[in-house]
């Protein structure tokens, strides 16, 4: 914390040396954000040798911005632990792996048209480094912000708007150091995994196509992104040799956002995934997703939805086992994380039916209250046998959010699980312990120093 405290020092002071007129340009902000968690059961049920789990993280950002002419730029230093993480007189990290200090964004936005063709509503813009990548309702796309660390891209995208028509064309190549030669890329991770549905690696390179549409309510878009995995073959001891090339994955299919009448709202989306996964494995897999919220009245909205993401069958040859690639899985399949995120639950796929709903108490005090029932579309096995079951389980989540003060927020949130022997087999966990529960509070503190 020392550090921060010296940086926001420094730039404050260099900040008050520069003319008004510049300085109108600057924005300084930063974010501590504690979040103290109950987990008895989350992400996975536990056994019945294990205990609940308690403890607190942080996560500390300072933001850095500046727009001027033809030119925006960000920066985000972060810095994530749990608390006594490090001893309390260590002037170091006690483990390198569990270093939280980052860098979690720093990336330039170069406008190339001049202003006077931008005054027009014409804009075409290059942003490079690194960026968050945050499109419509993040299921695919998302800056998974739940996630202390969050998720980050070192990337290029070309912009184009106009008139409420985009189109944004992205690319990331990724290599794990400078090299003299080759470009062989091992995409496993240290600390934290990468990817959802437990993917445990990074791709080597991306490129995606976004044209979205806002409409009279809403927006409608299409995305086609191909994500490349670096090839490789695996020794008769088991251990894992990079190749030359890759296996390209490719995802595609449209999304809608918009209004049936005055107080229903509609959120649809398809997506097609083909191609070849992380592992050479030839892909033909899909995912649909129909949702409603009916605003009852100013204080209340409730609607249903479900989800379907492929699966494999047992003894499929073909993966038919969908990813929902570098989105938020945290909003969409339950608070408790059962589902498409690190700790896995086998690859026969998930069908989610649900029943969401919002409600405001005070102008200070709102929530949700969502419960969730999840299914499996194939059938599971619980070692060689198959299960008559496919039923996953539920859940209830309850989350209350109180906004103190701008720059000051809480929030409380309780999840329940209840279990089934399908899940817990879809999971390879046994003699687990009776109900999952999972509960936090969370304190969200943002302050602007400098804003225009």
């Amino acid at each position: 914390m020392k550090l921060f405290t010296k940086s926001y020092m420094v730039l404050a002071l260099g900040l008050c040396s520069l003319p008004a007129q510049v300085l109108a340009q600057f924005t300084l902000s930063g974010q501590v954000r504690t979040r103290t968690e109950l987990r008895d059961g989350f992400g996975s049920p536990l056994t019945s040798e294990q205990t609940p789990a308690l403890f607190t993280s942080q996560r500390t950002r300072i933001n850095v911005g500046y727009a001027g002419y033809r030119t925006k730029f960000f920066a985000a230093i972060q810095d994530v632990r749990v608390w006594g993480q490090d001893g309390s007189a260590n002037n170091r990290t006690t483990n390198a792996d569990l270093n939280g200090l980052m860098l979690h964004e720093a990336w330039a936005e170069i406008s190339l048209l001049d202003t006077a063709i931008t005054n027009t509503g014409k804009y075409l813009a290059l942003k490079i480094g690194r960026q968050e990548l945050m499109y419509d309702d993040s299921r695919l796309l998302g800056n998974l912000d739940w996630l202390q660390q969050a998720r980050r891209h070192d990337a290029a995208v070309l912009k184009y708007e106009q008139g409420g028509f985009m189109a944004h064309l992205g690319a990331a190549y990724n290599q794990n150091r400078e090299l003299a030669a080759g470009q062989l890329y091992n995409g496993v991770p240290t600390g934290y995994p990468a990817g959802t549905n437990g993917i445990g690696t990074m791709y080597k390179s991306l490129q995606y196509l976004y044209l979205g549409k806002k409409l009279k309510v809403g927006n409608a878009s299409f995305l086609v992104l191909k994500d490349d995995f670096n090839r490789y073959s695996t020794s008769a001891t088991g251990i894992k040799v990079l190749e030359k090339g890759t296996w390209s994955r490719v995802t595609m299919g449209p999304y809608l956002n918009t209004k049936l009448g005055k107080n229903l709202g509609l959120n649809a989306s398809a997506y097609l995934q083909t191609g070849r996964d992380k592992d050479g494995k030839t892909l033909r897999a899909s995912t649909f997703s129909v949702s409603t919220l009916y605003q009852v009245n100013k204080y209340f909205s409730v609607g249903p939805g479900v989800d379907y993401l492929s699966g494999n069958a047992p003894g499929s040859t073909v993966s038919h086992r969908f990813d929902p690639l570098y989105g938020t899985p945290h909003k969409f399949w339950g608070q408790m994380d059962y589902f498409y995120v690190t700790n896995g639950f086998g690859p026969g796929g998930l069908a989610n039916y649900y029943l969401k709903s919002a409600f405001t108490l005070t102008k200070k005090l709102s929530g949700t209250a969502d419960y969730h029932v999840f299914q499996s579309p194939n059938t599971v096995l619980s070692g060689d046998v198959p299960l008559s079951s496919k039923s996953l389980g539920s859940e209830f989540d309850l989350i209350l959010n109180y906004k103190m003060a701008p720059a000051i927020g809480f929030q409380a949130g309780y999840a329940h699980y209840f279990s089934t022997p399908t899940l817990e087999a879809a999971k390879g966990i046994s003699t687990t312990r009776t109900g999952a529960n999972w509960a936090y509070l969370m304190i969200n503190v943002t302050p602007q120093f400098l804003t225009k």
